[in-house]
């Protein structure tokens, strides 16, 4: 004849249940933290609005011309220097 054992505790339904996972709370965590950091770095440049940049050059953008250049204008005029020279004067 077999004996009969006693069944093995069966753990509760609710030990294996999302919220009692500390991983996932760190996560979560983490992302409401980040979350919040994005949204005070949208509100600070919302008050704090950068100031205009006096440009000497204001038809430039990184020493480029900002419009087309115009082909027949290039052939008429003499070469001229750089830019940047054009602040310098003996």
């Amino acid at each position: 004849m077999q004996q009969h054992r006693r069944p093995a505790e069966a753990a509760p339904a609710h030990a294996g249940a999302w919220y009692r996972q500390p991983v996932l709370w760190l996560g979560a965590t983490i992302l409401v933290a980040s979350l919040a950091g994005c949204v005070w770095m949208i509100v600070l440049g919302a008050r704090h609005a950068d100031l205009p940049l006096e440009d000497a050059h204001p038809h430039t953008l990184l020493d480029m011309p900002v419009h087309a250049h115009d082909a027949r204008s290039a052939q008429d005029k003499p070469a001229t220097h750089d830019a940047r020279d054009t602040d310098r004067r003996p």
